[in-house]
């Protein structure tokens, strides 16, 4: 081996195949490292290739970046133009389905407002500048910083784009990658490994009869969207699976259950300790698995005591238990609503003891697995990453921060203070293809590639049975000249840090092609690497094997669960519900997605306060009234929703709307709920406790019609649906 080459640990380390999967072979170093990456003829379309038929489209894989879950996709291209996205059949992740986030992805690509060129603060303005300019304001920046003097804040990443994010900064001597998302499942993710040994394992509905969910919007805004709907509608085929769901606020999943529960919110812990109760004095479950102080305090929590704190009458929690005692095996799970208290670790502990007295664990939540390739794996983003990088910035820690993949000025609660935090950052790079708010505060902003656009690699943070890595590549040629993939700007970075390593690299691109010539040749099934890389990126998806494992559950005593009580000054609690569509506002630019409507109100373009009818009645006001919700940290204005569908102590704001800035569709439209929330943290893993805001509710002097999708939800006068009495039906059958 040459002086100028690095050793084989090292490279398959920068490649990201260091870890068990590389044990499969001893492979050398890839041939391609000699040769000249990058390197590709430019055809005119004058000239097209011989399989370009004018009129017919052309079907190409690649992978959905409109969440984090790595759906896989078909493009259909027809004479250089993207037209069509639709699922990606070999992906197991979707299997050929696509929700509307992902269908709506090439409104993103073709958006008007997109950047195009970078921008550079003067005089307390964003100019217009060349790349080459661009970076020399960087590289300014950059010399003479200490490494620790440098952080990263992400929105979720994974894939060779991890990898190189990762060697960056430690080319630097930085550890600061702070990743962060609104809409995740990290306390679920603490409590799965502290009581299984890892954090996201495996649910397997096709073995579950029964399904009990905590707040779990499979079929809406989950980990993994497509996937768990996918899962969903096979556990409702025969044998017909019965889902239950536990919850402030219906969200799609909930107006799917066989048994919806609006049950007090933060007490969801407290009625699941009284399901188990129930399923051992009345059915018999073997509590043996469990500690004693466990048991104990499973013993305190009679179902009259639970209904009490719960406002969840005795009769449905007896019905809960009873259907998961008689419908084996059963599953359950949490979600948002149930983890979003300062109690939340504790309340999520709670559901996945019922897992453990049950015996699903090893029949429907099973292990992953240990993924092959730890580098490629999903860095899931958390909320408490931005409270720690605020408390950082604020402090004047860093000099400077690189921001990519997450709008942290729209996103943070003013009580986060994040707009001071990164005023005493002296140089912000934001990398974004929209001039989003966070944009508009950076030093230097540097236009990317829409996903349409570029090369990538991904892994799902929720790994299916099947493992596997999908596959990013262009559907057409770049809409604007001066744009570049992140994957692009992490190599030019790294090249100037690590010459030796990444000098030889023209692009992403040339070394994406030198990872997979460098991926162990059990993979490959006897192909050279070209073959290899034009069959990988043919299927769009890249399966691995995980090595196969055991779970172990060890529950622990659940304490500090919660009395429910009542504040006179703040009465309600405030739900900031992510939905399909909206998300945690990423897509409010998109108009597809605003003028879908939401699934339960039926309302688009805006934003709008759900209110049970009872609490309508007290406060005096009906559909289209304005509203002030007021927290300690601020108030919004919205019009009211009035619907059944929500807890009488709930007023229900959705996210998505609100926006300062983010282009002409988004912004200037509706609220931002996050903005009010109070600085509660669940007090084991530190994440922003979104649904413990409390909340004061008053009628505004203005009014106006709601625009919802349909108008009306009637017809003539008459219900669209109306439910009935079965005495009542049978009445009027036999009249």
């Amino acid at each position: 081996m040459s002086g100028n080459q690095i050793d084989r640990r090292s490279f398959l380390k920068i490649m990201g195949w260091s870890g068990a999967g590389v044990a499969l072979s001893g492979c050398d170093l890839p041939s391609t490292v000699t040769l000249e990456e990058g390197k590709e003829t430019v055809v005119s379309y004058v000239h097209p290739e011989e399989f370009v038929i004018p009129g017919l489209g052309v079907w190409y894989a690649s992978t959905c970046l409109q969440c984090s879950a790595g759906c896989g996709v078909h493009g259909r291209v027809r004479e250089g133009r993207v037209l069509k996205l639709e699922g990606n059949p070999e992906s197991p992740i979707n299997k050929g389905k696509l929700c509307q986030m992902g269908q709506s992805g090439l409104q993103a690509h073709y958006n008007p407002d997109r950047l195009k060129q970078p921008m550079v603060r003067e005089g307390g303005t964003l100019k217009k500048v060349t790349w080459d300019e661009a970076w020399k304001a960087l590289e300014d920046k950059l010399g003479g910083v200490k490494g620790d003097q440098i952080a990263w804040l992400s929105g979720s990443v994974s894939g060779h784009q991890a990898v190189l994010l990762d060697t960056y900064l430690d080319s630097v001597g930085s550890k600061n990658h702070y990743v962060y998302e609104v809409v995740n499942n990290a306390v679920t993710q603490q409590v799965n490994n502290d009581t299984l040994g890892e954090p996201m394992p495996t649910y397997r509905f096709d073995k579950a009869h029964s399904v009990l969910s905590f707040g779990a919007d499979l079929v809406g805004a989950s980990t993994s969207p497509v996937h768990f709907a996918t899962q969903y509608a096979q556990f409702r085929q025969a044998p017909r699976g019965v889902l239950m769901q536990v919850e402030p606020k219906m969200s799609l999943t909930g107006g799917n259950a066989d048994l919806w529960v609006p049950a007090r919110p933060g007490t969801e812990g407290v009625l699941a300790m009284g399901i188990a109760n129930v399923l051992v004095k009345t059915h018999g479950a073997d509590a043996s698995a469990l500690p004693a102080a466990l048991t104990q305090q499973i013993d305190s929590y009679d179902a009259k005591k639970v209904a009490e704190i719960t406002g969840v009458p005795v009769e449905k929690i007896e019905r809960i238990a009873k259907t998961l005692a008689e419908r084996s095996p059963s599953l359950v799970l949490t979600g948002a609503s149930a983890e979003g208290h300062e109690h939340g670790y504790q309340t999520v502990a709670a559901a996945m003891m019922l897992n453990v007295l049950l015996g699903n664990i090893g029949k429907t939540v099973v292990s992953a697995g240990d993924f092959p390739f730890p580098q490629l794996q999903a860095r899931a983003g958390k909320t408490g990453d931005l409270a720690a990088f605020a408390e950082a910035a604020g402090k004047g820690a860093y000099q400077v921060v690189f921001i990519s993949g997450t709008n942290p000025v729209y996103t943070a609660p003013k009580a986060m203070n994040l707009d001071g935090a990164l005023g005493k950052v002296p140089f912000k790079v934001v990398l974004t293809h929209m001039p989003d708010e966070t944009a508009m505060a950076a030093d230097l902003v540097l236009p990317l590639d829409s996903a349409a656009e570029e090369w990538g690699t991904h892994v799902g943070a929720y790994q299916p049975v099947e493992k596997t890595i999908t596959l990013q590549q262009p559907l057409m040629t770049k809409l604007y000249k001066d744009t570049r993939s992140l994957g692009d700007v992490l190599v030019a970075l790294l090249k100037k840090q690590r010459p030796d390593d990444f000098g030889k690299y023209d692009s992403y691109f040339a070394y994406l092609q030198n990872a997979f010539a460098a991926l162990p040749a059990d993979y490959k099934q006897g192909m050279n690497d070209e073959q290899f890389w034009n069959t990988s990126f043919q299927h769009g998806v890249l399966k691995v094997a995980a090595a196969e494992k055991a779970l172990s559950a060890k529950p622990a005593a659940i304490d500090n669960l919660p009395v429910y009580e009542k504040d006179s000054q703040f009465p309600f609690f405030l739900v900031p519900s992510a939905r399909l569509g909206m998300w945690d506002g990423r897509h409010a630019n998109l108009p597809w997605l605003q003028e879908a409507p939401d699934q339960i109100s039926k309302v688009v373009w805006g934003s709008w306060a759900e209110i049970h009818p009872r609490t309508a009645a007290v406060l005096g006001v009906k559909n289209g009234d304005y509203v002030k919700v007021a927290s300690q940290q601020g108030d919004v204005e919205v019009p009211v929703y009035i619907h059944r569908g929500v807890h009488p102590d709930v007023i229900a704001v959705p996210l998505g709307q609100g926006h300062d800035a983010y282009g002409r569709y988004a912004q200037g439209r509706g609220v931002n709920p996050l903005k009010i929330l109070n600085p509660v943290h669940d007090k084991k893993t530190g994440e922003l406790a979104m649904y413990a805001t409390r909340v004061a509710v008053t009628k505004t002097k203005n009014q106006e019609e709601m625009v919802r999708f349909g108008g009306s939800d009637t017809q003539i006068g008459r219900k669209l649906v109306a439910t009935v009495t079965a005495d009542a039906f049978n009445r009027t059958e036999g009249a």
